[in-house]
């Protein structure tokens, strides 16, 4: 049988064969294919010529690769029982093209024991979802080592982007050429980690955001995980390469009793022959069609920690409060410090108490505060860890995860890991959020996850990192079942976690803890790849940046925050009355612009010179919102014209540089010293002559940018 599915310029093309996994015989640019006569033709001439010493028939890259069919790459597959390790021997196999876009593979083997379901997916978006299960059929206990999803890559694929960082520094880009073997990123921290692969690209050499076929993996998962992509040597079979990854499965971790089911995370894969933009584009269109993406306007946001930190105090925060309701913010989140005994990060957490001492009425002062002037009430909680000064860790020490033979492993913020697939533990946690949520109607959590999980273990020794992503996943539902219309932010010592996992079931994701603007352009800009910016807090920080110490100007802070769910975290009490109203002024330009940004078209160019052009454009063609930003010295005097990207070739558009706090006069987000005419009076050019020839662009000095708004008309040029 073959399946042939097809959707917004895609084909994944599977040939099943009589007791054989299928094959991935294409994924790649739509081919037309129609037909088991079409497959026939596509096999034939992809088909290689077998080489001396090889197998007598080219190897096949099946839906689940293994040693059994030839495969020489990372198997799909690796599981033993009671120590008899096996090859797969398939029968049964049953292959059901369930609609267009969607099959559905069912395969046992019954020597082993084992049963396979497999759900293949090519969305609208042209983005493959393949998802397996695995059911131990037989009897005895089978020990699961791993189990991923992998897709063929040409040989022309030979160049790889993936991503690394650390705190604050997070989504740091790295490329290489593929050489023979594997490239594999693991993540053993228990969360996706700032020095996560996040999305694993092989393309053509020197592929740019605009340029250059490419394909890439994401994990949606926020466990222990691995992206790996293989390059093999002559002989392996039609496809050179494979492209993938899945849970990174712990010894012991996942024994499967008979009758039980794993289910690996769903692994997500993009083709685009535009460079990366064209992956950005289908991901976030992947993304905004889920049932559960935000559909009202994302609140402008301001978050207390970097304006009162632990100093909670209601004489101060309630000043705080009025100035932002002043300026246009919508919503208010009180951060770490409200709860029994957390006067600092070494004590408290776990009590999810509010602390009577600081807070001798509750909660009920700020949440009436804040909604007298009529925005949403947010709270940071903090639910999977815990301190050892904690009333919850000296009552209940056997709920801290460590070996058996200790007491706790090593801390990391003060801060343990509390084992919420511990039922008691979990219930615990679920009942006094659920009473503070109730108290205070909370319509907002902060969810913050400020370590690693080194040595995460039950009180049995057994490795609990899947059952504990899985128990915070459950814990984020049942408590947004339990308050409908609750919203949650994923945060990790900023960007720690960010993945499609966490994102099934928050709204927004902290990209880092640094609102230093210049580290911002580059963390924003890479997270960018993956997700769309309504999902990405962007705030206003401090002028001296509590985490770097640079200081910036207002304006460019302002310009890189305006690209995201945009917000504040400073104490707006203690700045001058213009930097007020510059704040009003910018707040009021993002509403203006968050329904193009949130639901637009991301373009790029690459960085050249120490520069960057990056935008959003309208689905329709008809609007657009672009920023010139200067990250470092240049080397020109002058840096010429900077083509714009995404827009419609046969329409007209009025261009008009943007002054980003709201002034009359525009000014420059930053220093300049030299703007071009256009930028004072606007111009109207043609999209064709924007895309083909250019723009002029100012003489900037580092750390300064350029925002300015394109407009379809019915105006010639001048």
């Amino acid at each position: 049988m073959t399946v042939a599915l097809r959707a917004n310029g895609v084909s994944l093309v599977l040939q099943d064969e009589p007791n054989q996994l299928p094959e991935i015989v294409h994924f790649g640019p739509d081919l037309g294919v129609e037909g088991v006569g079409g497959v026939e033709a596509l096999m034939m001439a992809s088909t290689p010529p077998v080489p001396r010493s090889a197998f007598d028939k080219p190897v096949a890259l099946r839906l689940l690769p293994h040693e059994v069919d030839g495969w020489s790459g990372r198997p799909g597959l690796t599981a033993h029982r009671s120590g008899a390790a096996f090859s797969p021997s398939w029968s049964d196999v049953q292959v059901h093209q369930i609609d267009a876009q969607t099959a559905s593979i069912e395969a046992t083997d019954e020597s082993f024991g084992l049963g396979l379901h497999t759900e293949v997916r090519l969305d609208d978006a042209g983005i493959v979802v393949i998802h397996h299960h695995i059911t131990n059929l037989g009897d005895g206990v089978i020990d699961l080592a791993g189990l991923i999803s992998i897709v063929p890559i040409p040989p022309t694929a030979s160049e790889v982007l993936d991503l690394t960082g650390r705190w604050c520094g997070e989504r740091r880009i790295q490329r290489s050429d593929l050489q023979m073997g594997g490239r594999i990123r693991e993540s053993r921290r228990g969360r996706s980690g700032h020095d996560s692969a996040f999305v694993m690209v092989a393309g053509e050499p020197g592929f740019t955001e605009r340029r250059g076929e490419v394909f890439a993996a994401h994990v949606a998962w926020s466990g222990d995980h691995l992206h790996m992509v293989d390059r093999l040597p002559e002989g392996a079979g039609r496809h050179a390469g494979a492209l993938g990854g899945g849970e990174l499965i712990r010894p012991g971790e996942v024994r499967l009793e008979t009758d039980e089911t794993y289910s690996a995370p769903p692994v997500l894969f993009a083709w685009s022959d535009r460079g990366l933009d064209g992956l950005t584009d289908r991901f976030h269109q992947h993304l905004r069609a889920r049932t559960n993406h935000p559909q009202t306007l994302r609140p402008v946001t301001l978050n207390t920690w970097e304006a009162i930190y632990f100093d909670h105090d209601m004489e101060r925060l309630g000043p705080i409060i009025d100035a932002a309701a002043d300026i246009g913010v919508e919503r208010i989140v009180l951060d770490d410090g409200w709860f029994t005994g957390r006067r600092d990060d070494t004590a408290g957490l776990g009590d999810w108490a509010v602390d009577a001492e600081v807070w001798p009425h509750g909660l009920a002062p700020y949440a009436e505060r804040v909604r007298s002037h009529g925005m949403q009430v947010g709270l940071w909680v903090e639910p999977e860890m815990v301190n050892l000064d904690s009333d919850l860790a000296r009552e209940h020490p056997d709920w801290v995860f460590a070996a058996p033979e200790r007491t706790s492993t090593k801390e990391w913020r003060f801060q343990q890991v509390l084992d919420l697939s511990n039922p008691v533990a979990f219930e615990h946690v679920l009942s006094h959020l659920d009473t503070v949520l109730t108290d205070c109607a909370i319509d907002y959590l902060k969810w913050d996850h400020n370590r690693d999980l080194i040595e995460a273990l039950d009180r049995d020794g057994i490795p609990a990192v899947r059952r504990q992503t899985l128990a915070t996943y459950a814990l984020m539902d049942e408590l947004v079942a339990r308050h409908p219309g609750l919203e949650i932010e994923s945060c990790a010592s900023g960007g720690g976690r960010v993945d499609l996992g966490i994102l099934e079931h928050t709204v927004r994701v902290w990209a880092s803890d640094s609102n230093d603007p210049l580290e911002r352009q580059s963390i924003q800009r890479w997270t960018g790849l993956l997700l769309p910016p309504e999902l990405v807090g962007t705030h206003v920080g401090p002028t001296s940046s509590h985490t770097s110490g640079r200081v910036t100007d207002l304006d460019f802070r302002c310009l890189t925050a305006l690209w995201g769910h945009a917000g504040i975290e400073w104490d707006i009490t203690k700045i001058s009355v213009e930097e007020r109203t510059r704040l009003a002024g910018w707040i009021s330009l993002h509403k203006r612009l968050r329904p193009l940004l949130h639901t637009g078209r991301t373009v790029r160019g690459p960085e050249f010179d120490g520069a960057w052009l990056h935008g959003v454009v309208a689905q329709d063609l008809t609007h657009g919102v672009f920023s010139y930003v200067r990250l470092v010295s240049g080397a020109a005097a002058v840096p010429g014209l900077v083509r714009l990207h995404g827009l419609d070739p046969e329409r007209m558009y009025a261009v008009r540089a943007l002054d980003v706090t709201g002034r009359e006069e525009v000014r420059i987000a930053g220093q300049a010293a030299a703007t071009p005419p256009w930028t004072r009076h606007g111009v109207i050019s043609s999209g064709d002559a924007l895309m083909r020839r250019g723009l002029a662009m100012p003489v900037l000095d580092p750390m300064a940018g350029l925002l300015f708004e394109v407009s379809a008309t019915d105006h010639e040029g001048c």
